[in-house]
């Protein structure tokens, strides 16, 4: 393995991970592309930086012996040149390289919900929670 390489795989796991990548080869095949045209795309909006054919080919698994994570100006870009949300792609990264596994909720407005919860202060986040129990209460086996 190279020295920035990282593995898709954590020690419970015996099978690498390929979420990030499946959505990749998955997403150019529903849009009927070449790598040519997604790389053409696939250009940082905030830098300016775009891929490489190469490292897309690579991060769409192309390559055998792991993949290199992405870094973030890389996710704006593919952003651009797979036509998907940015969370779509930092999910499917984050549950290939770091075995997060994404929130799954219900509708995006409580997508919308939690991602808003982190910039409240710590006493009004639990004020919230106080007014979201007395409204639906905790089930068993729950924190709150």
């Amino acid at each position: 393995m190279a020295p920035n390489e990282i593995s898709s795989t954590t020690p419970e796991q015996s099978e690498p991970r390929t979420q990030f990548t499946d959505l990749l080869r998955s997403r150019r095949a529903e849009l009927g592309e070449s790598l040519a045209k997604v790389e053409g795309r696939s250009v940082d909006p905030l830098t300016g930086k775009g891929m490489k054919r190469g490292r897309i080919y690579r991060l769409e698994g192309g390559e055998k012996g792991g993949v290199t994570p992405p870094d973030f100006w890389e996710l704006r870009a593919l952003t651009e040149g797979y036509r998907l949300p940015i969370e779509r792609l930092q999910d499917a990264a984050g549950a290939q390289f770091h075995g997060v596994e994404p929130l799954r909720v219900g509708t995006g407005e409580a997508v919308a919900y939690v991602r808003k919860l982190d910039r409240l202060p710590p006493d009004q986040r639990e004020r919230l929670l106080h007014l979201i129990d007395s409204l639906v209460p905790p089930q068993s086996g729950e924190d709150h």
